[in-house]
């Protein structure tokens, strides 16, 4: 009982509570976050990850501003049962320049972690019009208005500037070509200077539309999701 006594002590203590507790806290935070000063780098190189395109990035924001991280994640934990169903467990570099990044376990719909190339253009497409002509039991609600709004990618460039502000390595090349590449890509004018500045980019036409709109961007996102790493040939680094 002596133990339990001095427990009510504390419980009974506004003042008491709190400062036991923010030493807790404190030393909690110590012991997770210390180690991280003593680290080279927290996030293993990985190669093929690459900053977004224009394109790609446009198409980001837009998931983000829809809230579409409200019902999709972007994390595969290494559980079996997520691995079967959705690929390879996800690695810190594919999110490495992501800001902010899309980690969660919110699902009301799957998982989107590995989503590029899973499905055509067209699903997409469709899929975005009307859930429900793809996918009958899907709760999603329709972005039919995507197609309809026209871009230019006139303040792309000011976007990537700021990323490039936190960290993303984003080259002068890149930002004073980010307006035509934004175009380029999803509209395939056979140039290579996008794939040049951003090896794997998927360049065509996304939405059938030949003006380049906020469904051509949303979904050049989408099929990179999980595409830059080549899991055929990774080797995860077993000395960290």
């Amino acid at each position: 009982m002596g133990i339990l006594d001095k427990h009510k002590k504390i419980e009974t203590n506004a003042t008491l509570l709190l400062a036991l507790s923010f030493v807790v806290v404190a030393v909690g935070g110590v012991v997770e976050i210390a180690p991280l000063f003593y680290l080279e780098n927290t996030i293993e190189d990985v190669e093929g990850v690459r900053p977004y395109s224009p394109l790609e990035l446009a198409g980001r924001e837009i998931y983000i501003r829809e809230g579409c991280y409200n019902c999709h994640s972007q994390m595969i934990r290494p559980m079996r049962d997520e691995v079967e169903r959705y690929g390879h467990y996800s690695l810190a570099a594919e999110s490495r320049y992501d800001h902010p990044f899309q980690w969660g376990s919110k699902r009301t719909g799957p998982d989107l972690a590995r989503v590029g190339g899973r499905y055509s253009d067209e699903w997409h497409y469709d899929h975005l019009i009307s859930p429900q002509s793809v996918v009958p039991e899907s709760v999603m609600p329709p972005y039919a208005f995507l197609a309809d709004v026209d871009v230019d990618g006139a303040r792309i460039a000011d976007l990537m500037t700021t990323h490039r502000f936190v960290g993303v390595p984003y080259t002068d090349e890149m930002i004073e070509n980010a307006q035509f590449d934004f175009i380029e890509q999803a509209t395939d004018f056979g140039d290579g200077g996008v794939t040049d500045r951003y090896p794997g980019a998927q360049q065509r036409d996304f939405d059938g539309n030949p003006d380049v709109t906020e469904m051509d961007a949303l979904i050049a996102y989408l099929q990179v999701l999980g595409t830059m790493v080549d899991f055929s040939t990774f080797t995860p680094d077993e000395s960290r």
